[in-house]
């Protein structure tokens, strides 16, 4: 029998990754955001849905197997979307009998006093002591947010940069490969983490950004006071027993640049 499964945050970064995986995996997919896509094509079934209002929520939860949650706000209004819109969400799911509610969170929440990592733990917190079977799941930092942030600082003489942080991205791809492994019918719990296959400072990604894009910049180091920052540079963002992904940064970058190059020559 075919699995029902909403993912919220379908139009996102990582939930647009996730919707083919589950599909292929024989989920039957209904993608929930607060602005479906017109056009979507059949593969999955859209369902509008606001987690700061209420909206729709219920109904894109009715006669659902699996809640896969995605949606995140890292650059909104993460008290609503994160945790209150979570909260809404269990609660809609508890009554509608879910089995398996997975919850996607971030290497380090606990361990990294960000404002948006305290909201992310606080709604773990929530999924764990819901009614609802659940399955939490944290992931490492993607390779294209290290690109989009890298990105705005591109274009400047001079690169200043908190270089003694260390990350582990993963390609969102992969990510998503492993997160909807866990869109099962039975929840596990605290499932382990899933991060990318190298340890890297944030001085290493940037050189290996500036080498691949042809660029001459030079790189200053940027103290950074404060525990959010001692924490990142502590390697708290990081799992390193749990290197899933297996595309490193240099290759992952090397492939998004061709993909530029040869989209800009056929323009």
């Amino acid at each position: 029998m075919t699995r029902r499964t909403l993912q919220t945050g379908a139009t996102g970064t990582l939930g647009s990754a996730l919707r083919p995986r589950l599909r292929d995996a024989g989920h039957g997919v209904v993608a929930a955001s607060r602005s479906p896509p017109t056009g979507g094509g059949t593969d999955v079934e859209w369902a509008a849905m606001d987690l700061i209002d209420g909206t729709g929520i219920r109904d894109a939860v009715a006669d659902v197997d699996v809640v896969v949650h995605a949606a995140t706000a890292p650059q909104g209004d993460t008290e609503a979307v994160d945790v209150r819109g979570t909260e809404r969400l269990l609660e809609a799911a508890a009554d509608a009998g879910v089995s398996n509610f997975v919850y996607v969170s971030i290497v380090g929440v606990d361990e990294i006093p960000y404002s948006y990592y305290e909201r992310k733990l606080t709604a773990e917190r929530a999924v764990a002591e819901s009614p609802v079977p659940s399955t939490i799941v944290r992931a490492t930092q993607f390779h294209s947010f290290v690109r989009d942030v890298l990105e705005t600082i591109a274009r400047v003489p001079i690169w200043p940069l908190p270089t003694g942080i260390r990350l582990q991205p993963i390609a969102v791809d992969e990510a998503a490969a492993a997160i909807a492994d866990y869109a099962t019918s039975e929840a596990g719990g605290r499932a382990p983490a899933v991060g990318g296959p190298e340890i890297l400072t944030v001085r290493d990604l940037a050189e290996t950004y500036r080498d691949v894009r042809g660029l001459r910049r030079p790189i200053v180091r940027l103290p950074l006071p404060g525990k959010v920052a001692a924490g990142f540079r502590s390697g708290a963002a990081c799992c390193p027993d749990r290197t899933v992904g297996t595309t490193t940064w240099k290759a992952w970058l090397e492939a998004e640049h061709r993909d530029r190059l040869a989209a800009d020559a056929k323009r």
